[in-house]
């Protein structure tokens, strides 16, 4: 692997991952010591990481991880939805019933996973990343993927937010757990409107968040 794609890998795995927070400066020195690459193949990182919005320019400080705002979390989902509910629409005439059927089991079973204070979040979470890519291989639309992949990116981010929050997290599965059975189901229309109701509630919970709340401790490990 290229300096360049290692030290862009790695920094973005720590800022969605929430090892860099929000304002945290990432100067070059510092940097290019940490992960082991000279400075031009970090500032090609770094330029990757701020087109991506990952990342911004300060003024005299050079380059920070970029702020998650309420107003960019609205942006994000306004954007969101009509792409995830097109995903599942597609998904549900085209995906194998059997496979949903079965990730609707494990959503129903996800309250353990949940409440499991040793990696059981990350176990969660996990979970819903398999249901994703099983509804974008069902839709089979690689226009619609590359559309989503930019968003995801920033999703996975936002997504620590509901960290520690094990009702919030326990409604989310049996949301998810309605979507997969309405795949499982062939069931286009309810899969859409299953979508949607995730989706509001997931947006008004990050809204109605506490402020400090958008600069959440990374989890031990």
């Amino acid at each position: 692997m290229r300096a360049g794609d290692r030290a862009y890998s790695l920094l973005r795995s720590d800022i969605v991952e929430w090892r860099l927070s929000p304002g945290d400066l990432l100067a070059e020195v510092e940097q290019s010591a940490r992960l082991g690459v000279s400075r031009t193949p970090l500032r090609e990182a770094l330029a990757r990481l701020v087109a991506e919005g990952l990342a911004a320019p300060h003024a005299g400080r050079g380059v920070v991880v970029s702020a998650i705002s309420l107003e960019a979390v609205t942006d994000l989902f306004e954007v969101r939805l009509p792409l995830e509910c097109a995903a599942v629409g597609r998904a549900a005439s085209r995906g194998d019933r059997d496979v949903f059927a079965a990730l609707a089991g494990e959503f129903a079973r996800a309250g353990r996973l949940i409440e499991d204070d040793d990696g059981g979040q990350d176990a969660y979470y996990a979970l819903v990343a398999r249901l994703d890519q099983c509804i974008d291989d069902a839709a089979a639309n690689r226009f619609l993927l590359q559309a989503q992949k930019p968003i995801r990116t920033h999703l996975a981010r936002v997504r620590r937010l509901a960290r520690d929050n094990p009702p919030r997290l326990l409604a989310s599965a049996r949301e998810h757990e309605q979507i997969a059975l309405a795949l499982a189901a062939g069931n286009a229309d309810l899969a859409e409107a299953s979508m949607r109701v995730h989706l509001h509630h997931s947006l008004q919970h990050l809204l109605a968040s506490p402020r400090d709340s958008e600069t959440p401790r990374a989890r031990p490990g």
